[in-house]
């Protein structure tokens, strides 16, 4: 059978027509989409995008950029305000290890892919799967581009109150997909530290403990460092 997986044949995921994404935008009339091309589907997406773009000073040129398409994602930050404690993951990043660090082995707050789930329920089943927690009331603290220069993602931050009675799973993520999960339970502070130090450097972690420190649970008497 003739055919591209991925255009007019499924791909391994069942997709077709995935060099349709972009085609319809109008948001922006300084940017006309001429041609949309698959370079790679395997789970996620690669494509290559040619677009007139018109600049300030009112000429037109012809670029080109290239997405990775991976779909959104949600993570959340768990805390315990009384006993002034934050409830992490840590587990081993492959880019992250090529790419110069140690080991490889970074400290994250819980977070995945939202797949079919709506962003609420995504960082539910995550926080379930990861740290075995079950999560209560969320607070949505914002919803970022993470890496807007190549990566289509927007990531949902969240935030969440646990204690000891909401551990109700063991965690450690799911081992068919290859995780490996360990929880990490930290004092505030001593994360806050090891956001200066390269310990914790994993950039929706950071950003969730800043937030903690300037605007959350944690703004009030906060050591600074």
């Amino acid at each position: 059978m003739n055919g591209t997986q991925g255009l007019d044949l499924p791909d391994s995921r069942g997709r077709t027509g995935l060099d349709q994404a972009g085609r319809d935008l109008t948001g922006n009339p300084d940017v006309k989409i001429r041609d949309v091309e698959l370079l790679a589907t395997a789970w996620h997406v690669l494509r290559r995008t040619t677009f007139d773009y018109r600049h300030r000073d009112g000429s037109w040129t012809t670029e080109q950029r290239e997405t990775y398409d991976r779909g959104d994602g949600a993570t959340i930050l768990l805390y315990d305000q009384q006993r002034r404690m934050v409830l992490l993951t840590r587990q081993f990043r492959y880019p992250a290890y090529v790419n110069g660090h140690p080991d490889g082995m970074l400290v994250e707050a819980a977070a995945g892919l939202l797949d079919d789930d709506d962003p609420a329920r995504a960082i539910r089943r995550e926080a379930a799967e990861e740290l075995g927690v079950t999560v209560g009331d969320l607070q949505h603290v914002f919803g970022i581009w993470m890496s807007p220069g190549s990566v289509t993602e927007r990531l949902h931050f969240y935030a969440a109150p646990y204690t000891a009675a909401d551990r109700t799973g063991p965690g450690g993520g799911v081992a068919e997909e290859g995780e490996d999960i360990e929880t990490v339970e930290l004092d505030f502070d001593e994360a806050l530290r090891q956001t200066t130090d390269g310990r914790i450097a994993d950039a929706k972690t950071v950003m969730l403990l800043q937030w903690a420190a300037l605007h959350g649970p944690f703004r009030q008497n906060v050591d600074m460092y």
